[in-house]
Formats: C-alpha cells, sequence, structure tokens
C-alpha cells in the first residue's frame, strides 16, 4: 500500500476539485500551459512515446499528444485523470502512484523515449519517497532516455535533497535550468528544471 502523499495530507479536501477548476479557467483564458510539453518536445523525436509523471488534469500530456507523440499520463488522483479524460482525449490515461506503478500490467508493456514530472509532482509525493518514485518512473523509460523534473525548490524538497534522490534512483543530471524557458540556473533561484538521463 502507498504512503500517504502530501498531495493527499497537506491540501483541503476540494483542492483537486480546485485544481482542476482553475486549469479550466486559465484554458478559456487563452493562458499558455504549454511551456513544459514545448522542451519535452524539443527533446524527443517525433512520434515519440512519453510519460506525463503526476500528469494532474492532463495539460502537459495534451499538447504532447497534439504534437504528435504517444502519450501515457500517470496521477494517483482519481479526480485529477476523470478530468483529463473528460478533458483532454487521445492520450491513455491512468490512475497509479509513481512509486508502485507497474504499467506493463496496465497495458503499456513498451517502454518511453523520455518522462515529464511537472506542476510540483516531487513536492507532492509522500514524504521519504523520492528516490523511489524516481527510480520507478527511470524504469519505464529506455536506455539513455530522460526524464525532465520541475519544481519550487523551497517547498518540501531542498535541491540538495533531490540530487542525493536523483543518484539514489540511478538517474544523473545532464542539465538544470530556472524555469521551462531555459533561463539559465543561479543558486538564487526558487525554481529548478532539472533533465535526467538513465545510466
Amino acid at each position: 500500500m502507498a504512503r500517504p502523499t502530501r498531495w493527499q495530507t497537506d491540501t483541503k479536501d476540494d483542492h483537486s476539485e480546485w485544481y482542476v477548476e482553475r486549469f479550466r479557467s486559465m484554458a478559456a483564458a487563452g493562458d499558455d500551459l504549454g511551456g513544459e510539453a514545448r522542451l519535452v518536445d524539443a527533446l524527443l523525436p517525433p512520434r515519440s512515446r512519453v510519460l506525463d509523471a503526476g500528469c494532474g488534469p492532463g495539460r502537459t500530456g495534451a499538447v504532447l499528444h497534439e504534437r504528435g507523440h504517444v502519450v501515457v499520463g500517470v496521477d494517483a488522483d482519481a479526480v485529477l485523470i476523470a478530468a483529463a479524460e473528460a478533458d483532454h482525449p487521445g492520450p491513455t490515461w491512468v490512475v497509479a502512484d509513481l512509486v508502485e506503478m507497474d504499467l506493463a500490467t496496465l497495458g503499456e508493456p513498451e517502454p518511453f523515449d523520455g518522462a515529464v514530472l511537472a506542476g510540483n509532482v516531487m513536492v507532492f509525493l509522500a514524504p521519504g519517497t523520492e528516490a523511489a518514485a524516481l527510480a520507478n518512473v527511470g524504469r519505464h523509460i529506455v536506455s539513455d532516455g530522460f526524464v525532465v523534473v520541475g519544481f519550487h525548490v523551497d517547498r518540501h524538497l531542498s535541491l540538495g535533497d533531490f540530487d542525493r534522490a536523483v543518484e539514489e534512483a540511478g538517474l544523473a543530471v545532464e542539465h538544470r535550468f530556472a524555469t521551462w524557458d531555459l533561463r539559465p540556473w543561479h543558486d538564487q533561484a526558487d525554481f529548478a528544471v532539472t533533465v535526467l538521463r538513465t545510466v
């Protein structure tokens, strides 16, 4: 049984519904919700397989699907997956915990060319499971595939602890930026976007 995540323990009871409506409102207003997907798309050959790990209501996976990739989105929150299915048909959306997921048993046996953990996924994991989640995501990726992770470094998880989890997971840091549009990393940045490689 998966340990309770911070998404479950540190948010209000209606947080998932609020989160869904927030992004629906932003999409209706014409806000740019595809920044993460543009970076991931730049790392991929055409028509690649992409794992949207911690996909939420599906905004990143939806853009990658529109760009011709085969997308599987995974999230432990059934409310968010239901919203992804309703708002973004095309990708495959799966309810599963990142620490325990085995996508081969869920009808997705082929490995992925890359994965993305956007939307502060790392800081909402169950405390102490960061390395296990990264290792399990990495297990689903092809040899020399990538995992892109973005999160606020001042919320629950320090960059040092993240880097230790990366090493424990058997992944390697290839690049680090301060934003999804590739602004240079600096020590005062409150957000980190890190490109990891499987080794």
